[in-house]
């Protein structure tokens, strides 16, 4: 025996789906800032944090007066000059 869904259930089905719908973006709207700001905030702190660890780091060694460190090795360029002498020709036929 088939059953038909009745107009009124159809209907109450489709305001529930939009009350939801609707319900979620206003919401959305109004706690979006509040969650922006939570984002931001712990996203401050783990690179604060991270920049504090880097600076602790740095500041750990003790330098002497007149002292020179290096903290980054520039890149050497290899060339090979000596591949050997340039040689100037001419077919001949």
């Amino acid at each position: 025996m088939l059953q038909f869904a009745s107009v009124t259930g159809f209907v109450r089905m489709i305001l529930i789906i939009l009350l939801i719908y609707f319900g979620i973006k206003i919401l959305s709207r109004l706690f979006a800032p509040f969650l922006v700001k939570y984002v931001a905030k712990k996203a401050e702190q783990r690179f604060g944090g991270q920049f504090g660890q880097f600076r602790n780091q740095q500041q750990e060694k003790p330098k002497k007066e007149g002292e020179v460190t290096i903290d980054k090795v520039p890149k050497t360029k290899t060339s090979n000059k000596n591949v050997g002498d340039y040689v100037d020709y001419e077919e001949i036929d």
